[in-house]
Formats: structure tokens, sequence, C-alpha cells
């Protein structure tokens, strides 16, 4: 049975407050509550196992949002002289010990973490010292491969990313068009790979991949608006984000080339699709 992960189980038995499930570790209670209506003994389910309060094995049909051997970006929920207790969508909150805080936490705070199953208390905990966690091996992949990145800290540079749950990345502020918030997800694409294995991203693509892009995004925008929308190369870039998500660099490039192929109308405060485009 993996503990901290989903498991597939079979129904042992009833019980008035639930159903105990077979596994190698012995007998485990599924809640009542959590129970999926029309279960018999018999079926199988499949349950994320964790400890409760009391730190007996326990299972449950809620989605954590995170698992044993990931990363993710939670909340505190509260605070103690021992450690922190992170919300991952779980009745008992994740705990994460003091010598594992990198800063003093406070409830509300939002903070990256890798969480592991510690083998001497064979208890679920959490770090912020992520970084140790990150693969070692080079990244199997090239500059302008899009990747997914996950948004762990902010630093005078930039933003500390996690590329496609294993690598260490970094997304410079200059690079960043849009707000960003810890805990987001995006689709990036990679400009370089370091000599010291981390990985520079950007949430645009680059050059003629990004020209490209950048125009079937105008032009399907243009069709749905039924032909006309209020954006030019005059706009403010908070306005050509909000609309198209892009950046007004990117926007211009884009207009230039849809309007070089005679497909659109340039006018001081909007661009019109030509008549049959």
């Amino acid at each position: 049975m993996l503990l901290g992960d989903y498991n597939e189980l079979e129904v042992a038995r009833e019980v008035d407050f639930g159903l105990y499930l077979t596994s190698d570790d012995g007998d485990l209670l599924i809640p009542g509550k959590y129970v999926p209506e029309g279960t018999r003994v018999g079926d199988f389910l499949r349950v994320f196992v964790y400890r409760d309060s009391e730190d007996r094995l326990i299972a449950t049909t809620l989605e954590p949002l995170v698992r044993v051997d990931e990363f993710a970006v939670l909340t505190v929920r509260d605070v103690s002289d021992i450690g922190a207790f992170l919300d991952w969508g779980l009745e008992k909150d994740l705990f994460l010990p003091y010598r594992n805080q990198r800063r003093r936490l406070r409830p509300g705070d939002r903070v990256a973490v890798y969480v592991y199953l510690d083998e001497t208390s064979d208890r679920i905990v959490a770090t912020a010292k992520y970084e140790r966690y990150l693969s070692k091996e080079p990244f199997p992949g090239q500059p302008g491969d899009a990747v997914q990145v996950l948004v762990a800290n902010e630093s005078e540079l930039g933003y500390a990313v996690i590329v496609n749950k294993a690598y260490p990345g970094l997304l410079y502020h200059n690079e960043v068009f849009r707000p960003l918030r810890l805990g987001d997800i995006h689709t990036a694409y990679v400009r370089r790979v370091r000599d010291d294995g981390k990985l520079d991203v950007s949430l645009q693509r680059t050059g003629y991949d990004e020209a490209v892009a950048a125009a079937d995004t105008l032009l399907a925008a243009l069709r749905k608006a039924g032909g006309t929308l209020p954006l030019s190369d005059k706009s403010e870039p908070d306005d050509i984000y909000r609309r198209l998500g892009m950046s007004k660099k990117v926007f211009k490039k884009a207009l230039g080339s849809l309007y070089k192929q005679g497909v659109v109308q340039l006018a001081p405060d909007e661009t019109r699709l030509v008549e049959g485009k």
C-alpha cells in the first residue's frame, strides 16, 4: 500500500461509521461520509491513504492538492512552536516542521513545498527547502520546447519555477507581462539550458513561432468578436493582455503580420477584419 498516494483497495466489511478496506498493512477505515453511494463488500475503491489526527491509517475519496514525492504551493492554515500546518485539501492539515522552513510563516501565507514520507516517523510531511528534491539529471529537451511551469518563489531577478514537475527554472521579470501568483501553473517555453542545469523560460514563444502563434490568436479573436476589436498599436498593454493574453510587443508583431497579409485594416482605436477573410 502506498501512503500519501492513491490505492485500489477492496471493501472487506461494513460498519456503522464506514467501511473497512483490505490492504497489505491491515484493514483501514474509510469514513461513511466518503463512501460512494452503492458501494458493497467486494467492490474496489480508489482512495487516498494518509494518517488521521490520531496517527491511524485512513482512506478518503477526497482529492488532495499534492501527493508524496510531488511539489506544490499551499496555504498556511495555522502555525505553532513546532511548525506550520498547510491546507492540502484534506481534513487533517499537512505538517511543515520548523526545521523545514525557510522563514517564519503566518496563517494565509503561500509557500512552495515538496512532500515526502519521513522514514523515522512514517508520517507525511512537507519541506519548503524543495530545491534539494529537484532532478539532478540533465533536462531532456532543448530551447524552444513547450513546458509546464509551477510558480514557486519570487526574487529580485524574477520567479523561480519548477519545470515539468522536476527541473529548476527561472522566469525573469522582464519576461513577465501578466500578474503572477505563487502556485500558478502555466505553459512556458525554454529559452536557454544553463550550464548549472537551470532553465531560463519565457511565457511566450520566441522568434517566428511566437509571431505565428500570436497572429493566429488575434485572428481568432477578431472572428469571434464579429470582425472588430477595440485595439490598436496605441492601446494600453493592460487592455491588450486582458483581451488577448499577450504583451503589447507581441501584439504589434501579430498586427503587422496580419496587415502585411491584407487580412486586417488598421484604425487609430480599433482593428478590423477585411471582409471575406
